[in-house]
């Protein structure tokens, strides 16, 4: 796909308006307009090894994500707090590769001794967040505790749409907290 403009250089370099055609591609053109900051807001966003954080960080992050209609491209590791993406975005912002996991857990918070203690009121409140069929799949599996589960494949695909033309998302990389 091409983009034509009417345009020529004239002696001092600068861009004058003219009947020439000057092409510019549309590769061109996306990459003008994303490091412009046009349409920076509808980028799609990657996850690839998020190891989880604060609960109120990653609720901040994805209300933000959601009010902006970005999609979600799971592409690898999604643990602890980053799995409230569950509970935040629509359904059909979404989407999966074949390399996602989600990783559920027991919210903890440092103890005295230094040491990971379950916070049972932000486990509770993480735990009723979530969609139904993931309330279903963790109460399946013991519930949510300090050791990690971890929601893949075949399951997780069930639950979650495969990505289209996957080779289409641009990579933010890793997005932590």
């Amino acid at each position: 796909m091409t983009l034509l403009l009417s345009g020529s250089l004239n002696a001092t370099g600068r861009l004058s308006w003219g009947k020439e055609k000057m092409k510019l591609s549309a590769g061109m053109l996306v990459a003008v307009l994303v490091l412009g900051g046009v349409g920076a807001g509808h980028a799609t966003v990657r996850i690839t090894d998020d190891q989880g954080g604060r609960i109120g960080d990653y609720l901040d992050k994805y209300q933000r994500l959601r009010d902006a209609g970005e999609l979600i491209v799971v592409d690898g590791v999604c643990l602890g707090a980053c799995t409230i993406m569950l509970a935040t975005m629509q359904r059909d912002r979404i989407c999966l590769t074949s390399n996602a996991k989600f990783g559920f857990r027991a919210a903890w918070d440092i103890g005295s001794n230094g040491q990971r203690v379950t916070n049972h009121q932000a486990t509770e409140l993480l735990y009723s967040m979530f969609p139904l069929e993931i309330k279903h799949w963790i109460a399946q599996q013991g519930g949510l505790t300090p050791e990690t589960i971890i929601l893949q494949g075949d399951e997780l695909q069930r639950l979650y749409r495969l990505c289209p033309g996957d080779a289409h998302v641009i990579d933010l990389g890793d997005h932590h907290g």
